[in-house]
């Protein structure tokens, strides 16, 4: 974990209500898929730095993207190219795929893909077998990128204006006999994993099965305790230093 200024490479919308930022760093930082950074907004009455999955390593550049929902993210969709904002990363545990891993379902909701491409891009030789899913067409992105790095992708929408009507966990569990996944990976929304934890159990499927969580934080490093999620034995987990990647047997959805 390193804490960098880094200057803003490129700021762009690549859907309704959703941009991606490229940054460079002063140095290159290894970066584990499904890690996270914490960045300050680049307003000085805006203490906290937001927590936005990283999505892309290239060297010295990392991208990550966001989706405007307030005033934090209001003043980072502002930034301009050559803006130098504060950045601490790597944060989290990120995915670990063992070697003996060679398809893996990849399941993602809404902004919840991010980090999800940052596994498949990284993490070489398995065959990813990927369900996508948006609200609709105007919230749909980086399918492009899904599609070159999967072996196999599938675009769902709520409303059907892209791909399937239906949800990304459906999708999935309709084809699952002929994936026969080794290991699933998963983000998105709380219901998304709800459901998802509550399809395998039904249907018996004890495949290995990582989620990352999405909560609200406000140190990123575990000293503030905001992200507290419950594990299955009743313990306390910070998702921002015990996480964002549990095995999802271990937490409560």
């Amino acid at each position: 974990m390193k804490e960098l200024k880094a200057k803003v490479k490129s700021n762009e919308c690549i859907a309704q209500g959703i941009c991606a930022m490229t940054l460079t760093l002063p140095e290159e930082v290894a970066v584990r898929g499904g890690q996270f950074l914490n960045i300050s907004t680049g307003n000085k009455a805006k203490l906290l730095k937001r927590p936005f999955g990283i999505m892309r390593k290239d060297g010295a550049d990392v991208t990550f993207c966001y989706q405007i929902k307030g005033e934090g993210t209001e003043c980072l969709a502002a930034a301009k190219v050559g803006d130098e904002l504060d950045v601490l990363l790597p944060l989290g545990n990120g995915f670990v795929i063992p070697d003996d891993v060679k398809t893996v379902a990849v399941i993602g909701g809404g902004v919840g893909i991010f980090p999800l491409l940052s596994v498949i891009e990284s993490v070489k030789g398995k065959d990813y077998y990927s369900y996508i899913g948006f609200r609709g067409k105007q919230f749909a992105c980086l399918t492009e990128d899904f599609k070159r790095a999967s072996k196999y992708l599938k675009i769902v929408t709520d409303d059907g204006s892209i791909g399937e009507k239906t949800n990304a966990v459906a999708a999935f569990m309709a084809e699952r006999d002929k994936v026969r996944a080794d290991m699933i990976i998963a983000c998105g929304p709380p219901v998304m994993l709800r459901a998802l934890k509550a399809q395998l159990k039904e249907k018996g499927i004890t495949t290995p099965c990582l989620v990352s969580l999405e909560e609200r934080m406000g140190c990123g490093i575990g000293a503030c305790l905001v992200c507290v999620c419950k594990k299955s034995d009743g313990a306390n987990a910070r998702v921002c230093k015990d996480g964002p990647v549990f095995s999802i047997d271990e937490v409560q959805l």
